[in-house]
């Protein structure tokens, strides 16, 4: 009688959405070639799915964190490769989880070699929240945003995550930073949801208010706030930490040396002009989405030096962080304009990291790449740049690193003080 194949996932089934999962297979004849897919629906029901093809040992075991894949959605030994290889089943899509109180469900299954009959299945249930992180909705003067507060008495450094690249929130970065140890408030980077609203510009009194409700939990203990930022609103960032108070670590990843798209407002007084674009310059590619690295002006250029940012101004610390292989703009310029500002003004307040093969949209591991999507403020699909695997492997890189930066430069010498509502 044929033996029964197994098909598990290790350590457990459930597990956090920035965690390694195992992925086992027995009960297989010897040598069998069977073909291994993952498949998951998004927020708004966009199928994604990846597939690879793998042989079994003499034992009949698979094992992806030994064996190679042999072809399919990656080749080579991949332990997570199901996970993020997967494709969306209509172009331009990017997987949208944008809320933490579901989790990412993938179900794997493994078939008789190319489309046949199912041998067996498993669900990996990957979560957002740790068991006992407090989620609140901040509805508080200006402030749009969500709280996330680790289990436990603290204190906890705080951190600022300013979320951008499309209309509205994303928690999923938030969250997760929250389950490993931090006093998170996610905000939208124009203050409300709706993108297709005019923005006039960026309003630093938003930020500085939302810094000020932050540091007000009863848990935070660090003196000061840390801010993530991707894209468009790394600039932001770097411009808070400029000219605003009790910021010590700033974490820009992809972001500009100068102050991009809108003016930067403080008081109802612009104090930083926007760095534009040339549209002519974007390329469209055969898949329908546009390359648009090369359409953003030179802020070096003595015409825009009024954009740049005096990130010497900051008190802070910087991690700068640059994808080598961005499509989306010139990251890498970017950061090596910010690292010489910064020598050039005698500061040695800030550390670089630049991944090779990496594109645009770097977020916390495991995720399904994104090689292209809609951009809400060019209305188009644009291309983000990047090689899979490389980009996957940046992303588990840069989100260790995260959090190490901020637990090194968010200090939380002193106890908690009660919160002040």
């Amino acid at each position: 009688m044929a033996s029964q194949v197994r098909l598990r996932l290790l350590p457990r089934a459930r597990c956090m959405f920035d965690e390694l999962v195992q992925v086992k297979m027995d009960g297989l004849r010897s040598k069998q070639v069977v073909t291994v897919r993952a498949r998951s629906v998004d927020q708004k029901n966009v199928l994604f799915s990846s597939a690879a093809t793998y042989r079994a040992d003499e034992r009949g075991e698979i094992d992806l964190n030994r064996d190679p894949s042999l072809h399919g959605s990656y080749v080579g030994v991949e332990p997570m490769g199901l996970l993020w290889s997967m494709r969306p089943d209509i172009p331009h899509r990017r997987f949208m989880k944008t809320n933490s109180l579901h989790p990412h469900v993938v179900k794997f299954s493994v078939h008789e070699e190319g489309e046949g009959k199912m041998l067996a299945e498993a669900t990996n249930e990957r979560l957002f929240m740790k068991d006992g992180v407090s989620r609140v909705p901040v509805s508080e003067g200006n402030i749009n945003g969500v709280l996330f507060t680790p289990p436990g008495n603290g204190p906890f450094p705080a951190v600022l995550d300013i979320y951008t690249l499309g209309s509205g929130l994303s928690e999923k970065r938030a969250s997760l930073l929250a389950s490993r140890g931090f006093v998170v408030l996610t905000v939208s980077l124009y203050g409300h949801d709706d993108i297709s609203k005019e923005i006039r510009g960026i309003h630093l009194d938003y930020f500085e208010e939302a810094i000020k409700f932050l540091r007000r939990q009863d848990k935070v203990g660090s003196k000061g706030v840390g801010l993530i930022s991707l894209s468009k609103s790394g600039d932001v960032a770097l411009s808070i930490a400029s000219f605003l108070p009790d910021v010590e670590a700033v974490v820009c990843i992809n972001g500009c040396s100068a102050n991009t798209g809108f003016p930067l407002l403080s008081k109802g007084e612009q104090i930083l002009p926007p760095l534009l674009a040339n549209v002519n310059n974007i390329k469209a590619t055969e898949s329908g989405a546009y390359v648009g690295k090369y359409c953003i002006f030179s802020p070096l250029a003595e015409e825009n030096k009024d954009t740049l940012i005096p990130i010497e101004q900051a008190k802070g610390h910087f991690l700068f962080v640059a994808s080598e292989d961005d499509l989306n703009w010139d990251s890498k310029a970017f950061m090596e304009q910010m690292v010489d500002r910064l020598k050039h003004h005698g500061k040695e307040n800030f550390e670089s990291v630049c991944y090779a093969g990496a594109g645009h949209y770097l977020e916390p591991p495991y995720g399904p790449f994104c090689p292209s999507s809609f951009h809400s403020l060019v209305s188009k699909p644009v291309v983000w740049g990047g090689e899979p695997s490389s980009h996957s492997a940046a992303e588990v890189h840069l989100w260790k690193k995260v959090q190490e930066f901020f637990k090194t430069h968010l200090s939380c010498d002193d106890p908690p003080t009660m919160a002040k509502l």
